[in-house]
């Protein structure tokens, strides 16, 4: 699904307006990657939690020049589905298509 696919969907069921979900659906967008840039991560009861990772400081190779190079300390968005979440798709979901 596309996030055209679902605005469509929610503008179906609730009657609001195409553009206005499209609004709103971009400005929930935005504060969560604002919030993660800032180091504030989000908690969403009953969906899910969009975090920071801190990854370490590691060697890593560059294989065109067969060099070893370091890879610095950095932080990664991830989320992190509640365990609600988890359990309807594990209940719901038959087949995944190719």
């Amino acid at each position: 699904m596309r996030k055209a696919d679902l605005v469509n969907k929610i503008a179906d069921k609730t009657g609001i307006a195409k553009v206005d979900v499209l609004v709103t659906l971009e400005a929930l967008f935005k504060e969560i990657k604002e919030s993660l840039s800032d180091g504030e991560n989000v908690y969403v009861r009953g969906f899910g939690s969009f975090i920071i990772k801190k990854r370490a400081k590691k060697i890593g190779r560059h294989i065109k020049k067969n060099k070893a190079i370091e890879i610095p300390e950095h932080y990664i968005p991830a989320f992190k589905p509640a365990k609600v979440f988890v359990e309807q798709v594990k209940g719901k979901v038959h087949s995944m298509p190719e």
